[in-house]
C-alpha cells in the first residue's frame, strides 16, 4: 500500500497552505525480525498489516480504523520460536514511525483520552506525547491465549510503542470478562486517544504544546 500525502480538504480544516504531510517510514532489521512500517497521521484509516500474527494484525487494523491513520506494516520474524520478538519489534518500529511523523510535535493537542466499551468490557486510555516514556498498565486478561496469541504480549507491545514514541500511556480496565473483548476495547481506546492527541490545534499551530517550549 502506498502511504500518500495528506489530502487538501484535510489541510483546509487547519487553515494551512504550507502544511508538511505527517508521514514516516521506518525499517528495523535484527537477527530475529525484519519489520517495515509506514504511517500517515492524517489519513483515512487505510491499513495493510501482515505481521505473521493474525490477532496482532486485527489489532493494528483497529488502530488504523479508529485513529484514522493510514498504516502499512509488514513483518517477518522467528515465528518458529514464538511470536514474542515479532510482536515487540512491530511495537518498536511503529513507535519510531509515530515519533518520526510527529517531528517536534509543534501544534498538536498533545493529550488524548477515550473510554471504549465492547459488550461487557470497558477500557479507559489516557495518553500524553510528553517526550517522557511511561506505561501504567491495568489490564487483567483472564486467559493466557486468544486463539494462538499469547495475551502477555499485549503489554509487551505497548511497552515497545511507548518507549520508542516517547509517550506517557495509562491503560485502565474498568470492566470485562472476555479476553478478546478486553484487548480489542484497549486498542480501540488507544486509537481514539491517539487521534485526539495528534490533531492540530489551530490556536497554536506553530507552537510546541509545552510551557517549557520543548517536548
Amino acid at each position: 500500500m502506498q502511504i500518500s500525502n495528506t489530502n487538501e480538504n484535510h489541510l483546509e480544516n487547519y487553515g494551512q497552505t504550507n502544511f508538511t504531510p505527517r508521514i514516516a517510514s521506518v525499517k528495523r532489521t535484527t537477527g530475529e525480525t525484519d519489520v517495515q512500517v509506514a504511517i500517515n497521521l492524517d489519513g483515512t484509516g487505510k491499513c495493510q498489516a501482515a505481521t505473521g500474527i493474525p490477532f496482532l494484525d486485527h489489532m493494528l487494523h483497529q488502530i488504523s480504523s479508529h485513529g484514522l491513520f493510514d498504516l502499512d506494516i509488514q513483518a517477518k520474524g522467528d515465528w518458529e520460536i514464538d511470536d514474542h520478538h515479532t510482536n515487540e519489534d512491530v511495537g518498536i518500529t511503529l513507535g519510531k514511525a509515530l515519533g518520526k511523523a510527529l517531528g517536534d510535535r509543534k501544534g498538536i493537542v498533545r493529550f488524548g483520552h477515550f473510554l471504549a466499551p465492547l459488550d461487557e468490557s470497558l477500557v479507559q486510555v489516557a495518553l500524553d506525547f510528553s517526550g517522557r516514556p511511561h506505561l501504567s498498565y491495568g489490564l487483567q486478561i483472564p486467559t493466557q491465549r486468544v486463539g494462538n496469541y499469547d495475551t502477555q504480549l499485549v503489554r509487551e507491545f505497548f511497552v515497545a510503542i511507548v518507549n520508542h514514541s516517547q509517550m506517557t500511556l495509562h491503560i485502565r480496565q474498568i470492566d470485562g470478562i472476555n479476553s478478546h473483548h478486553i484487548i480489542e476495547a484497549t486498542f480501540k481506546a488507544f486509537a481514539r486517544a491517539m487521534r485526539m492527541a495528534v490533531e492540530l490545534d489551530p490556536r497554536r499551530i506553530d507552537i510546541i504544546p509545552s510551557s517549557k517550549g520543548v517536548l
